[in-house]
């Protein structure tokens, strides 16, 4: 792997197959919470809208979220990476969330010369969701379960697209904040990993990309060296069964799976944190993170993979 610039003769065989195509790129907390991670991200996304890709941006803000609370006085409660909400906290989501960081991502794009609009799933009809039921919840891989009431947490019903393909079509890029409503009304917190995976089924987009703060699925979580650079569905639900997948990463691997039996054709999970991550994960074969895959998708990279480099098939 390598972070060598991408010369322009590389990245022309993934611009003829991408053009016109739509990704969606998710955004974490930890990587927008970094003014010079989210200049580099942004400047990505640019690039790639300049290429003629298609590209809606989601963000989270989970550590901001926390923060707040904390200086706030409010107890943060988090279970299986799921963060509870109840009134007061739900309000801190709404400050963060759809406000100031929505707002700070819009500036990034604004320095780059980038048409860009802030939503979020209350906008437009965007998202529907409902209220979570109380569930049994198992803390971590292999823990007891244990009941929990999730408060005023959304789980997603249905996706409109129609504000983000309005907004794409005009030129723009859409930066959704994860907040959605239920049919009457009442405004909910949604998972941003799930939010992007439902925006990218409703849209049929070519990609999901989670930029996240590490590099991507670890056989080993403790041993950065162990990334997975690609795995199909069967192989990421093995990670799972064997507690491998935890924390933050359990939802961002999970939507990857909802994503792919949704119909998107590929999802990778990147370092956010590095400058060109995206692109190098977009215009290069070896790629810079992890790539999820149906099966059969992961057989047809391999053949191109190793009939040879220079005419390897685009990832």
């Amino acid at each position: 792997m390598t972070d060598a610039p991408i010369t322009l003769k590389q990245a022309v065989p993934y611009i003829r197959l991408y053009k016109g195509k739509t990704f969606v790129v998710k955004a974490g907390g930890r990587v927008v919470g970094r003014r010079d991670a989210l200049d580099a991200l942004v400047e990505d996304v640019c690039l790639l809208r300049q290429v003629g890709i298609r590209v809606v941006l989601v963000h989270g803000g989970g550590g901001q979220a926390t923060e707040l609370s904390n200086r706030l006085g409010l107890k943060t409660q988090i279970v299986a990476g799921r963060r509870v909400t109840d009134a007061p906290t739900l309000e801190v989501a709404k400050m963060v969330y759809g406000g100031a960081l929505n707002v700070d991502i819009l500036a990034s794009f604004r320095a780059h010369h980038t048409p860009a609009v802030g939503v979020s799933g209350v906008d437009g009809g965007l998202v529907t969701a409902r209220r979570r039921p109380k569930q049994s919840v198992e803390p971590a891989p292999g823990a007891a379960p244990v009941e929990v009431d999730f408060g005023l947490v959304g789980d997603i019903e249905s996706v409109d697209p129609g504000v983000l393909t309005g907004l794409l079509d005009a030129g723009t890029t859409p930066v959704v904040a994860c907040l959605a409503c239920d049919p009457e009304g009442q405004v909910l917190n949604v998972n941003a990993d799930s939010l992007a995976e439902a925006i990218a089924r409703a849209l049929g987009a070519e990609k999901l990309v989670l930029a996240t703060d590490v590099e991507g699925l670890l056989q080993d979580a403790s041993d950065p060296s162990s990334l997975v650079s690609y795995a199909d569905v069967e192989e990421v639900e093995a990670l799972r069964r064997s507690g491998r997948l935890n924390g933050g990463m359990l939802p961002k691997a999970e939507a990857c799976l909802r994503a792919l039996r949704g119909g998107v054709r590929r999802t990778h999970i990147i370092n956010g944190l590095k400058p060109g991550a995206l692109l190098r994960e977009t215009f290069t074969n070896a790629g810079c993170g992890t790539m999820i895959v149906e099966r059969r998708e992961r057989q047809a990279y391999q053949r191109a993979e190793l009939a040879a480099e220079p005419g390897a098939a685009p990832a």
